[in-house]
This record gives C-alpha cells, sequence and structure tokens, in this order.
C-alpha cells in the first residue's frame, strides 16, 4: 500500500492551565475548557498517534514505522534513531501560566530516564494583550543564588520575560528554564520526550487538591544558569519563498507562506517531512497521492516522496524534517 500524505487523529490532552483556543483559533473537537494540549504527532508509549484518512486509517504511527521504517522515515532517520519517530508535534493552549520548568539534555535523560533529552522551538499562533514566556534568566545565576531564590520564595525576580505576539519564535535548548504564559497558544517542535523538570508551580494544587510534583532536586544539575539572548529565532517571512527558522541536530524547521501553489523536489532529503498549517488552508500531493489540511491541523509526508507538490491559494506551513 502507497504512503500517501498522512493525517493523523489529534490526542488531546486536559491541563489545569488549559482553555478552550485549540477549538476557538484552531477549530479541535473539544467539550473541555481545560484543554491544554492537541498533540497531532507522536510515538509516545502510550500515546501513539492513529491515521485517519485513507486506506491506513486506524494504523498507528508506530505500526507504519515497525513496517516499513525506511520508506516512512528515511534511511538517515533510521540509522539514527532506529525504528523510533524522533519528533513530537503539538498545538499548546495556555489559559494559566504554565509551571516554571526546564528539560534534561541527552546525556542526562538518557542516565536517570533512558529518553532523549528534549530540544524545543514554539511558533506563537495566537497571544493576547501583554501575554509573555518566561525564557532563561534576566542574569547571569550561580547554583547556589538559583537555590537561595527558592528557599526564599524569589524566584520569579531572577527570570527572563518576552512579550510575545503572533509569529514570534523561539528556540529552547536542554537546560534552559521556562514557562509558556497565560493567554499562549503556540505550535510546539521537539525531540520525542516527555521529561519535564518542574521547579515552581506558582503554588497550585491539582484536581485532588494536592500541590503538584516539583523536581527542585533533580533539575539543580540540569539547568544553564549563564544568561544567554540566543533564544529569539528571525526568520524571513517573503512570500512564496521557503524562510529557514531552525537547523538544529534534531530537526529542521521552514517557514512557508504562499498565495500560489509550491512545488518542490525532495528526492534527495532522505527524511519524512511534516506540515503543520498556521494559517489558510493547502492540499499536498506526493508521488502516491494527496491530503489538505487547514490551520491547526498537520499532516506526514513519507521519506521515500520524491516530489511534493503544495497547492493553495493562501496558506502558512511549519515544514520540519530531520
Amino acid at each position: 500500500m502507497n504512503l500517501y500524505p498522512l493525517k493523523f487523529r489529534p490526542i488531546l490532552k486536559e491541563r489545569l492551565w488549559g482553555g478552550t483556543k485549540l477549538k476557538d483559533v484552531l477549530s479541535k473537537e473539544i467539550t473541555s475548557d481545560i484543554t491544554g494540549e492537541s498533540w497531532e504527532l507522536s510515538a509516545v508509549p502510550g500515546d501513539v498517534s492513529v491515521v485517519m484518512n485513507g486506506e491506513l486509517a486506524g494504523t498507528s504511527l508506530q505500526e507504519l514505522i515497525n513496517s516499513r521504517s525506511e520508506e516512512l522515515l528515511g534511511k538517515s532517520v533510521v540509522q539514527r534513531f532506529g525504528k523510533e519517530f524522533p519528533i513530537l508535534i503539538k498545538f499548546i493552549d495556555a489559559k494559566q501560566d504554565l509551571s516554571i520548568q526546564l528539560h534534561p539534555n541527552n546525556q542526562l535523560a538518557k542516565e536517570r530516564h533512558n529518553s532523549l533529552g528534549k530540544t524545543e522551538m514554539w511558533y506563537i499562533m495566537d497571544a493576547d494583550k501583554d501575554a509573555n514566556l518566561i525564557i532563561g534568566f534576566n542574569k547571569d545565576v550561580t547554583k547556589e543564588e538559583y537555590a537561595n531564590s527558592l528557599e526564599k520564595d524569589t524566584l520569579l525576580d531572577l527570570l527572563n520575560y518576552e512579550q510575545v505576539k503572533e509569529g514570534d519564535t523561539f528556540f529552547i535548548n536542554t537546560g534552559k528554564i521556562h514557562a509558556i504564559g497565560a493567554g499562549v497558544l503556540l505550535a510546539e517542535i521537539q525531540q520525542t520526550s516527555d521529561i519535564t523538570y518542574r521547579v515552581f508551580d506558582f503554588n497550585r494544587k491539582d484536581k485532588a487538591g494536592n500541590p503538584r510534583e516539583l523536581h527542585t532536586d533533580m533539575a539543580l544539575d540540569a539547568i544553564d544558569y549563564d544568561k544567554k539572548d540566543d533564544f529569539k529565532i528571525a526568520y524571513s517571512k517573503a512570500v512564496n519563498t521557503i524562510g529557514q527558522m531552525v537547523d538544529c541536530p534534531y530537526f529542521k524547521t521552514n517557514y512557508i507562506d504562499l498565495t500560489k501553489d509550491l512545488e518542490q523536489d525532495v528526492s534527495q532529503r532522505d527524511s519524512f517531512t511534516i506540515y503543520m498549517c498556521i494559517g489558510g488552508a493547502v492540499s499536498i500531493e506526493n508521488d502516491f497521492g494527496s491530503a489538505s489540511i487547514q490551520k491547526g491541523e498537520t499532516l506526514l509526508v513519507s521519506a521515500n516522496s520524491n516530489r511534493i507538490h503544495l497547492k493553495t491559494t493562501r496558506a502558512k506551513l511549519l515544514e520540519v524534517t530531520i
């Protein structure tokens, strides 16, 4: 069976801090008022995406990888990651502030959790007036200063706040302390990992009335304490071209703003291609078929495609490869 462009059923996650923008802005079919995440493409155990279009409907992403790994992922991707899907794709709606957190690097994640680290990027889809993100520290901080701020409940005074608007894009290295602020809807592209060290949660309680678990001790050796201003991404927004946003060891992301069709020769790419539609609508065709997505939807094109034809009169896309 040919690997036509594949759409997957979103995996919706209720979160204490979630809201309704996944429905109101991205047209997701949600009934809860605290839906915080839509996992668009995932092979995380227990949360594996399932195909929803065409003859392969009902087949899980992991089943496809197990049976057709090189066709789907690409030879070079299989050589690096085996039969593990290396990317996790989400839309996130923060009605309230998320916890202040960070993610360990590959080495720590492997030693402690037998997992990959979690390098990630964010594209702001929608932001309320004065909405912000926390990214890193506002000065160089020592481990002792940081630990002391937790004891004295003054951590917020050490953090860097970034006011955001639609289109702003950020790259979050492992070890960088961060949080998504209230009123932000974003697209997230990350390594396949669900390892998070939560260090402060505004003293909130979970549904059962218990304080949420913190990981302050584990975080001490995982944090990057230096002030760095390398997280905001500048990229070309020129229409009908492909603008590079991120090129890191774990994924590559391009910005594509189209007012007409675009055809790409991808015969030498040797990687799957993910499209997240962040505006408008587009029909995506490869050698084996086609499928359409609109704002808030995601699609996977197999690595054995020689060409990808994007057909639209207006669409904005994030294009993700390895």
